[in-house]
């Protein structure tokens, strides 16, 4: 400001001794004009620089809108729902050829948990969850809880996506440590029941007092009668069972908002590379998937069960976000803090699971500690799944 009131007045001094001179050369006339028009640009200059940090905060207000981000153009609701209809189609097939690949492993010997390509196999479809869980999910879930459509009280002044994507990994670690000792104790009791009953009955064919000895004995957990302990589940297969299921749950509250943004858009142009990105997507979350659930050796029917459940969650969510796109707004303010949330747990989830349950198990496993060569394997593996799942995230 200073500057500028000299520049003023050496204006006016310079007009004033302009107008006063007769004796002035030709080329002080030139620096003299010269002059005076550095110091008028710098006025102009300036005082555009004062105008643009009055209205500086009006434009980054008027670009923080609220509105529905597809322009009007873009909007073509017969043709989107053709590529919805087709999204359903390409997902529902890629995410069940996906969660089948590893389940093959009982009928190629090839892709037995035992064989090393499992270990790779595995190895990468952990670095895909990974990705999906730093490139895919929390980002989204960043974006949707910083929004300037939300309140700045208390949605600004505090990083409410870091804090719950922390709280739902902590939470998964305290399920996942519960949910083992509750199987492994509830499987130890009926081990022990059944161990119990059959002594039982064929004491009472030999006699009382042979009845007393090995009841006795029972008690102790050291008995010499015969022991069936068919019921039983190794604690190693109790912790895969616990795994999948957790991590299908991580999966599948991603899955279902991806599903509900897509069948809710009316552009074609914002669908088209969705479906591409999203058949890709959920086929290499279903790899991840269905290695955990190969290793947890469940029943026919609960692998039907959650084999259906993750290759339908997507698609269904298709459909619903299709049934609600008339009045579902993705910048509302209910819509974008349920989004975030969610986002956010799954995140945490996903991210845990990955990095403990996936990864730490296998690369600690004393078959790869024992073999440099599976190490590198594995690790490449890792990488592969991980980057070709971040530059998905170009598109979805």
């Amino acid at each position: 400001m200073l500057q500028l009131v000299n520049c003023i007045l050496s204006i006016y001094k310079q007009r004033h001794f302009f107008h006063h001179s007769h004796s002035l050369s030709f080329t002080y006339k030139i620096f003299l004009n010269f002059s005076f028009s550095s110091c008028t640009n710098m006025i102009k200059f300036t005082l555009f620089l004062f105008c643009l940090l009055i209205l500086l905060p009006v434009i980054v207000r008027g670009e923080c809108t609220c509105d529905a981000e597809e322009e009007e153009g873009d909007r073509n609701k017969s043709e989107a729902l053709k590529y919805k209809l087709g999204a359903i189609a390409a997902i529902l097939v890629a995410s069940a050829i996906g969660v089948c690949l590893p389940l093959l492993s009982k009928f190629i010997p090839a892709l037995s948990p035992e064989k090393n390509v499992f270990f790779m196999i595995k190895s990468f479809a952990a670095g895909v969850i990974l990705s999906t869980g730093f490139i895919h999910i929390l980002p989204d879930a960043f974006e949707s809880l910083t929004s300037p459509c939300l309140d700045e009280n208390p949605w600004g002044k505090f990083p409410f996506t870091g804090f719950i994507a922390m709280v739902s990994a902590i939470g998964t670690l305290m399920v996942d440590t519960y949910a083992t000792s509750y199987f492994n104790k509830s499987n130890l009791r009926k081990a022990q029941s059944a161990v119990t009953g059959d002594e039982e009955k064929s004491v009472d064919n030999g006699g009382a007092h042979e009845h007393m000895h090995v009841h006795t004995h029972a008690t102790h957990g050291h008995s010499h009668g015969r022991v069936t302990v068919q019921d039983s589940v190794p604690s190693d297969l109790l912790r895969h069972r616990v795994i999948s299921q957790v991590l299908e749950l991580g999966i599948v509250v991603h899955s279902v908002i991806i599903g509900i943004s897509l069948g809710a858009s009316e552009s074609p142009k914002t669908i088209r590379p969705l479906v591409a990105a999203l058949t890709f997507h959920q086929f290499f979350e279903g790899m991840g998937l269905g290695g955990c659930i190969s290793q947890a050796n469940f029943k026919t029917r609960a692998v039907t069960t959650m084999v259906l459940f993750f290759a339908l969650t997507t698609p269904a969510g298709i459909a619903i976000g299709i049934g609600i796109s008339n009045v579902y707004n993705e910048n509302s303010p209910t819509a974008l803090i349920v989004e975030g949330v969610f986002n956010s747990a799954s995140a945490g989830i996903l991210i845990y699971m990955a990095l403990v349950d996936l990864l730490a198990a296998d690369f600690m496993n004393p078959k790869v500690q024992a073999s440099a060569k599976l190490q590198f394997g594995v690790n490449v593996s890792l990488l592969l799944g991980a980057g070709c799942m971040a530059l998905l995230a170009k598109w979805a």
